[in-house]
């Protein structure tokens, strides 16, 4: 990365720039709520898909895109050719039966293919406002009801008026209302992370340290990192388990824009401006335009700017966010830089 200032830039006029980013926090309320339209976070859904998603998220109250997006995310990592241990198939992971029942031409072209994004999302949706239609006179949040039909089925939902007592439903239903934060824009100020200050401890003790691509910081290695293994590691020296590469752990919170940034946050970087999945690089945000990060071999963890032609986002990491991440998407991995 460019703009590298190393290692002797002071600890010290560190401290300063977190103590002010916090201060200047303080004053901050709410978060990422309020009403009207959803719309998507910049690059979270993947181009190609996101015309689809805003749209047929949109198809009846019970849905919203940012919704759709935490769904399909969670089943495939819009990977529109995986298969699943169970035969679900396709960016949405409908299987034989359900597609053959649910399934709908959304591209008008004449025919249902579960294999094209341009069926298969529609088809998600439809199936979404089918069940939340089944469950309507329940009592409880819509939306809630509706994920623990796709989960549980509409019977279970019917059955115990609401929300099924089955701790499987109970943790589909919190993880995609959680996940779908992830996919919304904020529309109010994201409110500060509680552990973001341990993060940027442990990732200052490892300063000066070797790049290794694929380090995870084991005795092994040398205590060495790359770029996700570090901002993993300084998470779960605060009992935050983030995924293992950057762009999974773009998903693990809402995402401030560049003039909200507060250390802690995670900044990401990539070639494709436009596709989160594309993301090649995460550094730890510590303030003033600066960032701890594992740059690349031959490198040092060390400081840089994050004010770069290839700065994709940021996201503010949450507890509940990183638990919320799917931990067995079949979509090819990078590891860091």
């Amino acid at each position: 990365m460019a703009g590298a200032v190393g290692l002797g830039l002071s600890l010290g006029f560190i401290a300063l720039l977190v103590v002010g980013t916090y201060s200047a926090a303080a004053g901050i309320a709410g978060g990422a709520g309020g009403g009207g339209a959803v719309a998507l976070a910049k690059g979270a859904v993947p181009a190609k898909y996101q015309g689809l998603v805003q749209k047929w998220g949109n198809l009846c109250p019970a849905i919203n895109p940012a919704l759709l997006a935490a769904q399909l995310y969670q089943e495939s990592g819009w990977d529109p050719n995986v298969v699943s241990p169970a035969q679900a198939q396709g960016i949405a992971q409908f299987i034989p039966g359900t597609w053959a029942a649910h399934g709908v031409d959304g591209d008008k072209d004449g025919d249902r293919d579960v294999w094209d994004p341009q069926d298969a999302i529609p088809s998600a949706a439809s199936y979404d406002c089918k069940l939340a239609g089944y469950v309507d006179d329940v009592p409880g949040d819509q939306t809630k009801n509706m994920l623990a039909a796709y989960n549980a089925g509409a019977y279970a939902v019917i059955k115990y008026g609401g929300v099924p007592p089955y701790s499987e439903t109970q943790n589909y239903v919190k993880v995609i209302t959680t996940l779908q934060q992830s996919f919304a824009r904020p529309v109010g100020r994201v409110e500060p992370s509680q552990q973001a200050a341990g993060a940027i401890h442990y990732a200052q003790q490892k300063l000066g340290t070797k790049y290794l691509w694929g380090g995870n910081g084991t005795p092994e290695q040398q205590g060495r990192f790359d770029c996700s293994g570090l901002t993993q590691a300084a998470y779960r020296s605060v009992g935050i388990e983030l995924p293992r590469v950057a762009n999974d752990q773009y998903n693990a919170g809402e995402h401030p824009s560049r003039d909200e940034l507060m250390p802690g946050d995670l900044v990401f970087f990539s070639d494709d401006l436009t596709n989160s999945r594309a993301i090649r690089h995460v550094g730890l945000y510590v303030g003033g335009g600066y960032m701890i990060n594992a740059p690349y071999t031959g490198a040092v963890i060390r400081f840089d700017k994050i004010d770069t032609p290839d700065y994709f986002g940021a996201t503010r990491v949450t507890e509940d966010g990183a638990k919320s991440l799917p931990t067995d998407l079949p979509t090819e991995r990078k590891s860091g830089t």
